[in-house]
């Protein structure tokens, strides 16, 4: 049968809309045949409303896309092409512990960094290799397309703890700074390049080219003097010119809670006693945008979903299926197996980094060793990675421990063990792995 079968987990998301527009722009040359949105019984309602609207946008554009829903993603997997997730373990609650509790301490409480990031991990990671299996037993040639953060983390597990090779992790974060560059230069986007290497939400630009020449110097002076490169969900709180320009390299949005550590715990503090965590503003704007893909009259991916820190992942994730499926050979950004990649990093270990997409996958661009001011940095977090997942996996209590500890967004050995013993709690009914590991 022509076309292409598509199975998203996840499929009740907000950000679903933006895939299904993705899909339905590129329909001539990728001719999606089948879209199966998968979730959990709990997210049946908006599996409802999401693939209601998802139907009204293909019907709108007169594209032949059948949209299919199930609750049990074993029957959209047998057949899949490609199969994305989306997912999040324990809800939107379960982030806003996530950032409350660290604050508690006098630690920064994040959805992807420090704690949260360790916990959001913790619980994912099991599921996603849940997952890999049935696609191991039930479509083992698809790619396998993940953008459920921490997206790093995920692909170092399912790299590592899983028989999946054909996997890519995917973040919108290289994309909002190539367009924050292009906007601060005033250029249109397909004018900028930008050689990115790193890890997820540890990427830096190692140069960036204006129709083939480099401007970095120019880039950084307009980034140190004016309103920087942030997301939805950072705060910009400007950055020292001087330090800028010794890094002389273009710093991610994540970049500052570990540059801006002080600044950034204030802020979290201040919008906690403001208004709320990061996780319940979100909450607020995703029951605006349910309201929205409710109302039967629209057939279209509404403006407000741009107000999501995520904005940009789905249309990403169009983009990549589209130059695997047509064999494009363009550059894009992605988590994947770093193979010699970036020299200083083990060649087995996940980076996010520049890479050629062809018919049979990314293949990684060499882009040498990490600048010395950021490569321990990295490593760290590299190192902090290995074991979140390691933990995640065995349910060992003591690899947790040192993972949270090595992490460096937390100040010392004891206050990981209290922030440690607290989420663990907080969150036990998504840490089965954890019941028989606790410290004794």
């Amino acid at each position: 049968m022509e076309g292409i079968k598509i199975v998203t987990i996840g499929g009740g998301s907000s950000y679903t809309p933006e895939l299904i527009e993705g899909f339905i722009k590129r329909y001539p040359e990728l001719p999606v045949r089948e879209l199966w949105l998968v979730d959990i019984p709990e997210g049946r309602k908006k599996l409802e409303v999401v693939s209601a609207l998802a139907k009204r946008m293909v019907e709108k554009a007169g594209v032949p896309i059948e949209i299919h829903t199930t609750l049990d993603r074993r029957e959209a997997l047998p057949g899949a092409d490609f199969v994305t997730t989306q997912i999040r373990v324990g809800h939107l609650e379960a982030r806003a512990k996530d950032e409350r509790i660290p604050l508690k301490y006098g630690v920064i409480g994040q959805e992807t960094n420090g704690p949260g990031g360790l916990f959001k991990g913790l619980r994912t990671i099991p599921v996603i290799l849940e997952i890999c299996r049935d696609i191991e037993e039930l479509c083992p040639e698809a790619w396998f397309i993940n953008f459920s953060n921490p997206a790093g983390m995920v692909t170092e597990a399912v790299l590592r703890y899983s028989g999946i090779t054909k996997t890519i992790g995917l973040c919108n974060v290289p994309i909002g700074m190539h367009m924050a560059v292009a906007e601060m230069l005033e250029v249109e986007q397909s004018r900028i390049h930008i050689d990115f290497a790193g890890l997820n939400h540890m990427v830096f630009g190692l140069e960036v080219y204006l129709d083939g020449k480099a401007v970095m110097g120019e880039v950084l002076d307009k980034l140190a003097s004016g309103p920087s490169m942030t997301m939805k969900n950072i705060v910009d709180v400007g950055w020292e010119k001087d330090f800028i320009k010794a890094l002389n390299l273009l710093p991610c949005p994540y970049h500052r809670y570990y540059y801006q550590t002080e600044k950034m715990l204030e802020q979290e503090q201040q919008a906690l006693q403001d208004k709320g965590t990061r996780a319940e503003v979100v909450q607020d704007l995703e029951k605006e945008l349910f309201t929205l893909y409710s109302d039967e009259s629209l057939a279209v991916k509404p403006k407000q979903l741009e107000e999501r820190g995520g904005a940009f992942y789905s249309d990403a994730a169009c983009n990549l299926i589209n130059s695997i499926y047509n064999n494009k050979q363009d550059i894009q950004v992605v988590n994947v197996r770093n193979n010699g990649a970036i020299s200083s990093l083990p060649a087995d270990s996940a980076v996010e980094v520049s890479c050629i997409i062809t018919n049979e996958g990314p293949k990684p661009i060499a882009m040498g060793g990490m600048p010395v001011a950021v490569s321990g940095l990295v490593q760290q977090i590299k190192s902090f990675e290995r074991l979140a997942a390691e933990a995640a996996v065995t349910g060992s209590y003591h690899t947790a421990l040192l993972a949270m500890a090595i992490n460096p967004l937390v100040s010392s050995d004891s206050t990981a063990k209290q922030i440690l013993d607290e989420m663990l709690e907080a969150h036990k009914e998504y840490l089965p792995q954890f019941e028989k590991s606790y410290a004794g």
